[in-house]
């Protein structure tokens, strides 16, 4: 198992970030990755996430997104990894650091 850069896992889902400029994709915060890779990824670009970057830092950037009056998730996607985080990942992880 490689772990990756943020910059490197940007890259390889460039798809899922059509709208864009390719000269600015390496510069977008991991939780514009994480929601987009959770909401219409692969599942091997979920794993890649989660291997590169660590569950607990995936839970910290999902849990605060879910608190947000606007919902960025899809109704499924939010259950699905809400579930998932709470049986997986402990509660109480307030802050995070954005691997290099």
């Amino acid at each position: 198992m490689v772990k990756k850069s943020l910059q490197e896992l940007l890259r390889e889902s460039a798809s899922l970030f059509w709208w864009v400029p390719d000269d600015r994709i390496e510069s977008l915060p991991l939780e514009s990755l994480v929601e987009a890779v959770l909401n219409h990824g692969t599942m091997q670009q979920v794993r890649d996430l989660f291997n590169s970057m660590g569950k607990d830092t995936i839970a910290a950037i999902f849990r605060e997104q879910i608190k947000r009056p606007r919902k960025v998730y899809l109704p499924q996607v939010e259950h699905y990894f809400t579930l998932y985080f709470d049986k997986y990942v402990p509660i109480g992880i307030e802050n995070y650091k954005v691997p290099n």
